[in-house]
């Protein structure tokens, strides 16, 4: 009789690394170590499946989904402006229903009945991988070898010397730390003290900015809200999120400090870095202010932030975030042109617009001669649009309540 199989998400480091005997032997089952690299930087995917097998796995599956993660996850949170909070550009909540898809295709390939993740029971991703999971999966299992298993970290380190698991171990690295081609977050440590400032060795993605180098002028052309060449050049989404991670990182753009409201229930001190994702985004919105109508972009803001509310709470497969993709596609028709910025000093700064699909008419808009406005219409709009409140000023001063 054939052993239950357990697809395990895997990154490579210590943690899942001991995970994969662990969970072999807490429920006998065995281990199907997946890697999927969404532009986290490191190791190559093949030292990853060496390692993993090294520690017990009996199959490896790793994909290289960097494209895919930029393109379909990545471009639809810039065409939603996804900040949660207004603040946070979605960086690790953006990666975890790409990696589920994986983890499940994992499963049915090698014929798995339960999917591990290597996440605590007070995180918001338990809940993101777990949902997405099963939003795609529903017949699937899933277990928490932290959360479920009792595998902590001491746990972890004396589990892997004690087997020689080809993985380094060490109680001293201060943060946690998910990266990605869209970001960067850093969590606990000395960060948990939310007096503590964050120190140089906090941040990765970006240069301090208090002494940048020259401002770099960047032109970016969209088509239908999507970025598809820079300064001229045609380039895929990941190589536009590499390229603007790389010349606003090193101006000091997108470091943020935050205690935002963790789907759990608790706030929890967060820092974020994610230069190009900060730097599009604002791109991205300023054309919007040109070519959107002005109701459509009022209700856009809403729609926006319940976007990036459910991506955040792992809502990603939801049916009203497919109905939201569906407005979000709509109204990015008319969002064509190209926005020219200014990088420097911690700031992306818009300085230029051009687009051939724009509401903006210079005539209506100019003050100078020429102006095609006519004012005379401006009298009779302005009685209309304050009766309701002309009317109710009147009927509070025939009651004494009026200012």
């Amino acid at each position: 009789m054939s052993k239950d199989r357990v697809v395990l998400a895997y990154s490579g480091g210590l943690d899942t690394s001991v995970a994969i005997g662990w969970i072999g032997e807490q429920t006998g089952s065995e281990v199907i170590a997946v890697a999927v690299d969404v532009g986290q930087g490191g190791e190559d995917l093949q030292v990853i499946r060496q390692r993993a097998l090294g520690c017990g796995a009996v199959e490896a599956y790793v994909a290289d989904a960097r494209e895919e993660f930029a393109t379909e996850y990545c471009m639809p949170a810039l065409k939603a402006n996804g900040m949660y909070q207004k603040r946070y550009p979605l960086v690790s909540a953006l990666s975890r229903p790409l990696i589920s898809k994986h983890l499940v295709k994992a499963a049915r390939e090698f014929d798995a009945t339960t999917v591990a993740h290597g996440c605590t029971g007070k995180g918001n991703d338990q809940v993101r991988f777990e949902v997405s999971i099963t939003s795609i999966g529903p017949d699937l299992n899933c277990i928490a070898p932290v959360r479920d298993l009792a595998l902590t970290r001491d746990v972890a380190i004396e589990y892997a010397n004690k087997h020689s698991l080809p993985i380094e171990t060490t109680k001293h690295n201060p943060f946690s730390i998910d990266q990605n081609v869209w970001g960067r977050a850093i969590e606990t440590g000395f960060l948990e003290d939310i007096w503590n400032a964050p120190t140089k060795d906090v941040y990765n993605y970006t240069d301090d900015p208090t002494y940048p180098p020259l401002p770099d002028e960047v032109e970016i052309e969209f088509k239908q809200g999507v970025p598809v060449a820079i300064d001229g050049r045609p380039l895929s989404p990941l190589q536009i999120i590499q390229e603007m991670n790389r010349r606003a990182g090193a101006q000091g753009i997108g470091r943020i400090d935050i205690v935002e409201d963790r789907l759990v229930g608790i706030k929890s001190r967060e820092i974020y870095e994610a230069p190009g994702a900060i730097a599009l985004i604002a791109a991205h919105e300023e054309l919007e202010n040109v070519t959107v109508e002005r109701e459509q972009a009022r209700f856009k803001k809403t729609v926006d932030q319940r976007w990036a509310e459910l991506v955040y709470d792992g809502q990603w497969f939801s049916p009203l975030k497919k109905s939201l993709d569906a407005f979000v596609d709509d109204t990015q028709y008319y969002v064509n042109g190209t926005i020219r910025m200014t990088l420097h000093g911690g700031r992306a700064v818009v300085t230029g617009r051009k687009t051939d699909s724009g509401l903006y008419d210079f005539n209506l808009a100019t003050y100078e001669t020429g102006d095609t406005f006519d004012q005379s219409h401006s009298r009779g709009f302005i009685e209309i649009y304050g009766l309701p409140a002309k009317m109710s000023a009147a009927r509070d001063e025939r009651f004494g309540r009026g200012l």
